[in-house]
C-alpha cells in the first residue's frame, strides 16, 4: 500500500518552503508548498543611495510524474504569488549632486532630493521542473532528499520610479521641485523605461532547490 502524506522542508531561490504530497497513481504524485524569502540591500549609484527590500511570498502545485517508476521525476506546475514585491527608497543628502538619464543635479540643503521606487510581479507563473528523490519513496524508506531544477516563466515585472524633493543645478542655483517639473520627470521617465527593459531578462525565473522529506 502506497503511504498517504509525504512531506518536506527545502530550501530553493524562492526562499525557505514547507510542502506535502500525496500519490495519485504508482508513478504520479500531487505535491503542493508555500515559500517565503525576505532580503534587504543598500547601495549607492550615480549619486543616489538606494535601500531596498525583496519581499516574496508564493504558494505553489506541481504535478510529479515519475517515467521509470524511482526517484527521477518531471515536474509541471504552477507559482501563485501572494504580494511579491520589490521595494526602495531612494536619498541623496543636500548639497551632493546625483545624475538621472545622463543630467547631472544637486540635491538642496533645505529641501533634499528623496524617492521611492518598486519593482512588480506578475500574480501567477507556469513552471516546469527536473528533478530526483520523491517525498512518498516507493518503498518501506520514509525518509527522502529531494533536488530540482527548472524554471518558471513570469513575464516581464514592471518597475516604478518616484522622485521628491528639490533639484538644482549642479552649481546649486535655479532649483525646482523634482515631482513636478518636467524636465526632472522626463529624466526620471527615462530611467525607468530603461530599468523595465532591463527587466525583460527576468521572464524566466530560474527554479534550483534541495530538501528533506518524510513520509508516513
Amino acid at each position: 500500500m502506497l503511504p498517504k502524506l509525504g512531506i518536506g522542508v527545502k530550501v530553493s531561490l524562492l526562499g525557505a518552503g514547507l510542502e506535502a504530497a500525496i500519490p495519485v497513481g504508482g508513478k504520479v504524485n500531487v505535491r503542493g508548498g508555500f515559500n517565503a524569502i525576505s532580503y534587504n540591500r543598500t547601495l549607492t549609484k550615480d549619486g543616489i543611495t538606494y535601500t531596498g527590500n525583496l519581499s516574496w511570498r508564493s504558494g505553489e502545485a506541481n504535478l510529479d510524474l515519475f517515467p521509470f517508476g524511482h526517484g527521477f521525476h518531471l515536474s509541471p506546475g504552477l507559482i501563485c504569488y501572494d504580494g511579491n514585491k520589490a521595494t526602495a527608497n531612494a536619498a541623496v543628502p543636500g548639497g551632493q549632486t546625483f545624475t538621472l538619464s545622463g543630467t547631472t543635479y544637486q540635491s538642496n540643503a533645505a529641501n533634499p532630493v528623496n524617492g521611492s521606487g518598486k519593482i512588480d510581479f506578475n500574480k501567477a507563473a507556469p513552471t516546469f521542473r527536473i528533478g530526483f528523490g520523491n517525498l512518498i519513496p516507493r518503498g518501506s524508506r520514509h525518509w527522502s532528499i529531494l533536488t530540482e531544477l527548472g524554471a518558471a516563466y513570469q513575464g516581464s515585472p514592471h518597475a516604478a520610479l518616484n522622485l521628491a524633493g528639490s533639484a538644482c543645478a549642479p552649481n546649486g542655483i535655479n532649483c525646482v521641485n523634482a515631482a513636478t517639473d518636467p524636465g526632472v520627470q522626463a529624466n526620471v521617465q527615462a530611467e525607468q523605461a530603461k530599468l523595465n527593459h532591463d527587466l525583460r531578462l527576468f521572464k524566466f525565473y530560474p527554479l534550483i532547490s534541495i530538501g528533506f522529506g518524510y513520509s508516513f
